[in-house]
Parts: structure tokens; C-alpha cells; sequence
């Protein structure tokens, strides 16, 4: 993508009203715009992030055995009303009349629905189990939308169901999820540590949130610190096999959220050393409920000994927008984004320091169909800004390569690589500089 033919309106001062770096950063490097309170417009470099951490998202759940399908944004009351819901969820819920006078809803997540189809179809125990998911917007009416996309009121949310017979399979299924959702955020290049959480409106008796820590978290955390650094399984997991060692090893050690927090517990079981109290934002949490919605919308299936029984639950979700604004404060400096190379907008930024001059424009546009032909995504400013207004537009934007031609360099054949991350510049000939840009020659 040439910059000159883009749309990206960086904003040089910092809107008065962005508390924190996600939102002054998204908002500076021209990746949203607020249209409403808590409700934004994802501008073309924004959409392009949101849309890779979405297909990691949705690549780790079909590894995990899940199948995708796609549910409406609107509801109908009436499956509320069935699960006791409707009255019982409060003004988050932004509820609609129709032309019909038949009372709807902006769904604000969808165990009544997936429930309704799950039961319009499965009647015996050879339907289970199944794995449910889908990637869609949701609204929630907070009272007080801010800080972004980390707390609007309309966003994107992956959301899994589980389906089983007993409560020993739906644990199972539960446990896929939790190692699913570890390998999701380390392809992110997040640390995310599970802790025992509140079920809150969704009901249940088990429940994990997945926490990565920022200062500017919701909420107060407290766990041992090796869970921060112990790595994800991998892509080499069995998830048909036996999960639960690995659950176990990280859920063995202390972990909670300001809700679930046992001050006495957490000085008994973690050492002085290891005692880690912090600032946490959520991006993920699952839940398992057993029978709630199943035995109040009559989702039954027949059991091998004859009987009906109604299915055992779960559900599993996933802020996939909120996991934009997430990153951004777990990788960040004071000249902007930085951004994990899964989940770049952009590999590569060439940064054409002379834009109009022959040689300059021939070397960029030769390094530009190299880098595309790899696959690196190459975006190349061509316009005609000063050479620092460049610089900081890339580093604003956060690619995590920019690879710098000018003409000074080009007399000695010479280009320069700056790794974001790090800040490293390395001065390369240009055919060798691409060379190393195109195989990731770069990368941590």
C-alpha cells in the first residue's frame, strides 16, 4: 500500500479526553473515530489489526475442535423471557420495539439463542458434544463508556458454547477452551494469566478470567508471579487427550481477581518474593454453568439409559476489540504503537526520503515489489512530508520494521533498518536489507 493513496488521518496533539495511552494512541494514529458515546468507527488501519487478531482468534478455535457459525445481532425478548433474563440483566441491555410491537433486543451476548438453536436440532446424546462459536458485535449500555474501545458500548466478541452430556465431558470441553485461549494471546505476544473470577449475570460455579497486566486495568489482581511467565502450550497440543495436567499446573498456583481475592489464602500459599499484586485488564473469561439455560429453555437430549436429560453448558468469550486497545498498553513507548508482528497492520514501513527523486523512487518501488511479493505487507510512504513528520508517523503507527532509503545512502549503496521494538538500526546494502526484511531475518 502506498501511503499517498491511504487513508490514515494522524492526529499530531492528543485529544483532551483520552485517559489512557490505548485510546490517545488510536486516536492519534487514525485507527478510530468516536461517532457516539462508547461507539466508534474503525478507520482502515484500525480494521486491518481488528481483522488479524480476529482470524487468530478464530484459527485457535477451530484447532480447538469449535465450529463457526454467525447469529444475529438482534434478539427476540421472548428467548429472554425463557431464561429469566429479560428483566433480570438491567439498563445494559438496550431493548427495542419493532413496527410490530414485538419486543427485541441488541444481543449483549447470546446463550439464550445458541441455546434455542442447539435444542431446534439435538435431541439425542450422539449430538454431543459440540463446540458452538461465532465472531460478532454486541452492545452493552455501560452508564459510563470510556477509555476507549477497552470499555465502549459496541463491540466485537468472539463467544463459544459447549454442549455435553454430563458434567465430566462439559469439563473437558471447558479445559479446551482454557488452553485455547493461552495460545491465543502468546500469538498476540501477550502474557496473559488466568484467575478464578465471579460469574456474574451468566451464572455458573466455575469461571476463569484471562488477565493481562497494564496500570490502567479495571481491576485490582493478585497471583504468583511465575504465572506470568510461564509460556502457552503450544500448537502441538492434543486437545482431544487428556487437558487437565496442564490446566492443573496453571491453576495450581495462586490467581484471583479483587472479587474472588482471599487476602489470608494469598499470604498462606504464595512466598514473600512472589507475591504479585497489580493492575489487570481482562480479555477473555469462560464460564460453566451446567444446566442453567438448559433447564430453563428445555434444550434436553436422550440419555443411553433411556432417560431425557437436559445438556450441560458453558460459554467462552473473547474481546476481539477490546484485545486491540489491550495490546496497545502491553506494548507501547512514548513515540507511539508498538506492535507484535502477528497483528501489525503493516510488516514493513519504507520510508522514501526524497519522494520525486529517480534513483530514490526506483530503489523504494524495487524494495516495495520484493517485500509484496514475500508477503510482508509493505507500506510505503511516498508523499512529500519532511523526513521527520515520516519518522513519526511510523513510529506512531507502531510497523515493526521500517526500512529507510534516501539519497545519501543510495551512493553507497546503503539503506537503514530500525526495528521498532528495540530501536535498533542496522545499515544494510539495500538488496540485503530487503533480503532479511523478506525472510523475518529481524524478528525476535
Amino acid at each position: 500500500m502506498r501511503l499517498s493513496n491511504y487513508f490514515l488521518p494522524v492526529l499530531k496533539e492528543t485529544p483532551a479526553d483520552a485517559q489512557i495511552a490505548s485510546h490517545r494512541l488510536m486516536l492519534r494514529a487514525g485507527m478510530i473515530r468516536q461517532e457516539s458515546a462508547g461507539i466508534y468507527a474503525w478507520l482502515p488501519l484500525g480494521l486491518k489489526i481488528l481483522k488479524k487478531i480476529e482470524q487468530i482468534v478464530r484459527e485457535e478455535q477451530d484447532r480447538a475442535g469449535a465450529v463457526e457459525l454467525l447469529m444475529p445481532t438482534i434478539q427476540s425478548a421472548d428467548l429472554w423471557r425463557e431464561s429469566g433474563r429479560f428483566d433480570a440483566y438491567g439498563k445494559e441491555m438496550l431493548r427495542i420495539v419493532d413496527r410490530h410491537d414485538r419486543d427485541m433486543l441488541y444481543g449483549p451476548t447470546n446463550e439464550e439463542m445458541i441455546t434455542e438453536i442447539f435444542r431446534a436440532y439435538c435431541k439425542s446424546y450422539k449430538d454431543v458434544p459440540k463446540l458452538l462459536y461465532h465472531i460478532q458485535w454486541k452492545f452493552r449500555d455501560e452508564v459510563r463508556p470510556r477509555f476507549g474501545v477497552m470499555r465502549g458500548r459496541e463491540f466485537l466478541m468472539k463467544d463459544t458454547y459447549s454442549f455435553d452430556l454430563d458434567e465430566a465431558s462439559a469439563r473437558a470441553a471447558y479445559n479446551k477452551m482454557f488452553i485455547a485461549y493461552l495460545n491465543t494471546f502468546a500469538r498476540m505476544g501477550l502474557k496473559a494469566v488466568p484467575m478464578r473470577a465471579d460469574t456474574g449475570p451468566i451464572g455458573g460455579d466455575l469461571s476463569h478470567e484471562f488477565i493481562i497486566l497494564a496500570d490502567t486495568g479495571e481491576s485490582e489482581v493478585f497471583c504468583h508471579a511465575d504465572l506470568v511467565e510461564m509460556g502457552a502450550p503450544g500448537p502441538d497440543v492434543d486437545f482431544n487427550g487428556d487437558l487437565q495436567p496442564l490446566v492443573d499446573q496453571r491453576t495450581a498456583l495462586y490467581a484471583a481477581t479483587e472479587e474472588m481475592h482471599d487476602a489470608a489464602k494469598f499470604e498462606a500459599e504464595v512466598p514473600d518474593g512472589k507475591r504479585l499484586s497489580a493492575r489487570g485488564i481482562e480479555v477473555g473469561h469462560i464460564f460453566y454453568f451446567g444446566t442453567k439455560y438448559s433447564d430453563a429453555m428445555k434444550a434436553m437430549v436422550a440419555h443411553p439409559d433411556g432417560s431425557t436429560v437436559p445438556v450441560h453448558m458453558g460459554s467462552y468469550g473473547v474481546g476481539v476489540s477490546r484485545l486491540v486497545g489491550g495490546i496497545i498498553e502491553a506494548s507501547h513507548d512514548e513515540n507511539g504503537i508498538i506492535w507484535p508482528d502477528s497483528v501489525a497492520p503493516f510488516g514493513v514501513g519504507i520510508i522514501n526520503l526524497k519522494a520525486g527523486d529517480t534513483d530514490t523512487d526506483a530503489a523504494c518501488q524495487s524494495a516495495y515489489d520484493a517485500l509484496s511479493r514475500a508477503g510482508r505487507e509493505p507500506l510505503l510512504d511516498d508523499t512529500d512530508a519532511r523526513p521527520g513528520g515520516k519518522f513519526a508517523t511510523m513510529d506512531l503507527i507502531g510497523l515493526p520494521y521500517q526500512l529507510v532509503i534516501g539519497p545519501r545512502g543510495l551512493k553507497d549503496g546503503k539503506a537503514e533498518v530500525k526495528v521498532r521494538r528495540t530501536g535498533e538500526k542496522h545499515e544494510l546494502s539495500i538488496d540485503d536489507a530487503v533480503a532479511r526484511l523478506a525472510e523475518g531475518a529481524f524478528a525476535a
